[in-house]
Parts: structure tokens; sequence; C-alpha cells
């Protein structure tokens, strides 16, 4: 598959069929292509010796695709930064990235960053002055160089940059399209923020066969009045979101077909689906295929699928989260390095031409986690789980490492910015459970000198504190004090004996 001229064969064949809508905004595959072109003519003109990563910025305007579009043509990879990444962690991923050009989709709040801002405006004008213009080919971005860098929640309370070449990104999509039988000309549901990679489940599976990319905001999500009556109009066919958002959609008793009329297929990745959420999709959406995938960052997106049927339901408690894609392999390593037979658990390890090719700039931290397997690269995910009959099961992380609500998070980064506040003495991030999946996050806290006289005042300085280094989904939702944190007898934090504490 070539990936780019697949893209652009529908503003010829299509070029007034609509790529992506969001609100009352939309651009076609002409306008996409012709804007696309433009800006990847200026920036080759302005950087052209340079192939350094490009910002950028913004939330769900139709610019963010044109822009991820027009830096890969220009031979760029690009970093999207959401709105609501917090600027501290933005300052960091600009100078960590070695970018030198942030484009910009929204208002940039953030001060004193090492790029040069191209701003909406700039961006308008760049269009219309270079429109015609179109970028050399040969200058695109192929084979093993960067397509996009997602950075995602670090150890050290700094974000890493995950490098996801072109190829990858073919392996992946071409999958994608073939395995979930995606139809040309469909509807794609855009809901993640792009700074997550569940959101590139949808974007090229959607541009590669012509579709169009119906985005929903965060606002959106935030007034469920809002959230449906755009759905009743999207006359979405393929649905992309974690369990989470289809579950709080299921809350409302006219989330079903009479809405959604053409639903074909339902994916997710990014956490567990529990059983009886798929079993409630199954009887809202009768005609609809419900797939199951999973997938870390680092092995672009999602490298195993299944068709969560009825007879898969009655069958498993906890589903399995499917095959793998016939490119790849996975292995179940035990901790002696040898491989688990079928049926025994270990941790998840998986080869092949989705794995990505390791952090940007963090030679050390790639070098704990990729490796070559049989001239492969390999990643080791760090995700517990054992392979059944071709099947694998996911059972949750072998580290510190959780997801909650699709978002990929380490507790040791917010533990480590928790810290730093000024009313905090030492603090533990314990993730806390309902049912199969993680529910909420709770903060046990040793506080610091403070004169406030009620703990509700006291958390609101915390979290506001949390807030300017944070996104908001890292922020603990419930505080607790104490006067100390347990450690076991080799000076170790005791997390299970807190786990136990909290849930007692």
């Amino acid at each position: 598959m070539k990936l780019l001229e697949q893209i652009e064969k529908w503003a010829v064949e299509t070029p007034d069929q609509t790529a992506f809508v969001w609100r009352d905004a939309k651009i076609t595959y002409k306008q996409l292509k012709e804007d696309s072109d433009a800006l990847a003519h200026w920036i080759s003109s302005e950087y052209p010796d340079d192939r350094s990563p490009i910002m950028v910025y913004g939330h769900m305007q139709p610019e963010m695709i044109i822009n991820f579009l027009g830096c890969v043509k220009a031979g760029h990879a690009y970093i999207p930064v959401d709105l609501s990444i917090p600027a501290d962690r933005v300052q960091r991923i600009a100078e960590s990235s070695g970018a030198k050009l942030l484009l910009s989709g929204a208002e940039v709040t953030v001060t004193d960053l090492p790029v040069r801002i191209t701003s909406e405006d700039n961006l308008k004008d760049i269009f219309f002055t270079h429109k015609g213009n179109t970028p050399n080919p040969e200058h695109a971005v192929k084979g093993d160089e960067n397509f996009y860098i997602i950075y995602t929640s670090g150890s050290t309370g700094n974000p890493k940059g995950v490098q996801i070449t072109y190829n990858c990104l073919v392996s992946f999509t071409k999958w994608a399209v073939e395995d979930f039988n995606l139809q040309t000309g469909q509807v794609f549901l855009n809901q993640a923020p792009f700074s997550f990679d569940l959101s590139v489940m949808d974007i090229y599976p959607s541009l590669v066969t012509g579709g169009t990319l119906w985005a929903i905001d965060k606002d959106m999500i935030a007034r469920p009045k809002d959230l449906f009556a755009s759905l009743e109009q999207s006359d979405i066919q393929v649905w992309t979101s974690t369990p989470s958002f289809a579950e709080m959609c299921l809350m409302e008793a006219s989330f079903s077909e009479s809405m959604l009329p053409n639903m074909k297929t339902f994916l997710f990745c990014g956490e567990v689906l529990p059983n009886e959420v798929a079993r409630k999709l199954i009887e809202r959406f009768p005609k609809a295929a419900i797939m199951n995938t999973y997938g870390p960052t680092e092995a672009t997106v999602a490298v195993t699928g299944i068709h969560v049927t009825e007879e898969v339901l009655d069958q498993y408690k906890s589903l399995p989260v499917g095959y793998c894609k016939s490119d790849c392999r996975l292995l179940i390593m035990k901790e002696d390095g040898t491989i688990a037979p079928d049926g025994e658990k270990g941790e998840i390890v998986i080869v092949g031409p989705s794995v990505s090719v390791g952090y940007l700039g963090s030679p050390e931290l790639t070098e704990k986690v990729f490796t070559m397997i049989d001239g492969e690269r390999a990643y080791k995910t760090g995700d517990a789980g054992y392979v059944e009959n071709g099947l694998l099961f996911y059972n949750g992380r072998l580290d510190f490492q959780i997801k909650l609500h699709g978002y990929r998070m380490e507790l040791e980064e917010i533990e480590h910015h928790l810290r730093a506040c000024s009313y905090v003495e030492g603090a533990v991030v314990v993730p806390i459970k309902k049912g199969e999946k993680y529910d909420y996050l709770l903060a046990v806290v040793v506080p610091g000198e403070h004169s406030f006289e009620k703990e509700f005042k006291l958390t609101s300085a915390i979290k506001k504190e949390l807030n300017e280094r944070l996104p908001n989904y890292m922020i603990p939702r419930k505080f607790m004090y104490q006067s100390s944190i347990p450690m076991t007898p080799n000076g170790k934090v005791d997390r299970k004996k807190l786990l136990s504490e909290v849930t007692a």
C-alpha cells in the first residue's frame, strides 16, 4: 500500500467527498490535497535541508489533518499536541523533540517555546499563497523514516516520544482495512484526541478508503445533549473509541440502532472491553460487528483483533483481545527469559513490522524495552498475558503503568509531580478498580506544612498545582491523608499493603 498516494487518489476520484467534519467546519478530499500540498511546499522552501519533527497543536480542527499530511509530504514527522496538554508538558515535548516549527490550528497559550510558531492566520495565508504548488514526492516520508511521534507518560516525569515509521503505519492500516472489513466511503467516528494513538485507528483507515471522519470534541462529550445531537446527525458506520466512552453512551436509552441505523463496526482499543458492555452493544446494535483489539502505542495502535459474538461472550467471562495480525508474532516470555507454553502467563512481547524504532532521543530507555528477535524489531510490552489456541488474553500491567479510561499513564510520573507540590511531603498513587478495569486514581498523601483548616481546601491547592503540570486525566480523583506511607522490609513502598488498607 502506498499510503499518501492512496489518500490522494480520492482527490481525483471523489474530490467533493467530505474527508473531515467538525461541528460546522468541513473539508473535502480536494481541499485536503490542495492545502496539504501548499503547506508541504512552504515547509520545504523554509526548511530545505531539515527533517526535524514538527509539532501540530490544536484539538479537532480540520487544519490538524491538513497539517499532518503537509508535514509528511515535506519529509517531516509530526507530533500531535492536544489543547488539553498543560504548558509545562508542551514545553518539555518541544525541548526533547528537537522540533523547530509548531503549526497551530488554535491559539497557542504556551509562552517561551523554543520553536517557531505558525498561527492559524499564518496557515490560511500559506494555503492561499502556495495554492497550486505541489511538493516534490521524493521528499515525502517513506520506509523506516518517522511518520508521527506520539508522546506517552514517562516514569521520570518526562514524556517519552514513541517514533512510528511510515512502514509501521502502512502495516497497521492495511491490516485494519482488511481484517475489519472496512468499505469505501464509510463515516468514521473520530473521538480520541490526536495526541492519543487511538485516533490513528480511525484517521488513516478512513482516509485510505475515501471515508469521512466525524469529529466529536471534548466540549461535546462534557454536554451529553450536544454529543447525542451530533451522533444523530452523523450516520456513523465505523465506531472507534475506548470501551469507557461506549459505556457512557449506553447510559442514554436512545443510543441504539434507531440513532445510528447504518452502524456496521465497533472498534475497541485502549483498555479492557467488559463482557457486559459488549453484550449491551450487541442488543442495541444487532447488525454491527464488535471488534476487540489490543496493542501499545509502541506497536502502532493495535496488533490483535477478535470479532466478539454472543458465542464468544458466553464462552469467556473476561474477553480475549484477539488473534495476532499476520505479519507480526506474539511471544509470551517467562521471568527466566524462556518462552511460555500455551496457557501459561508471562510478559507479552510483540515482534514484527508494527514495532516502533524506539523513543526519540532516549537510547537508554529504548534499549530497555526494544530488541531484535530473528532479525525483526521486538517490543517488551510490560503487559502480562497468555495465549491459548492462538488467542491472546490480557492480564494487566507487570509494573506500575496502567490504562485509565483508555489513557496510558505511569503512576510514578504522577507521584513525581505530586511530591513536587508545595504542601506534599510524600505521596503514592493507587489505581482503584471497578470490576475488571480501573475506575479512578486515589492519591495517598503525607502532607507537608500548611495552614488549611479543612482537608478539601488542601486538596484543592494540590490539584491546582497538578493542573499546571499534568493533563486532567492524570490527576487523582480522590485524596487521602496519612502520617506515613507503609514500606516493605527492603525499603520500598508497600503498595500491596496500601491497596488493602484503602480498599478495606
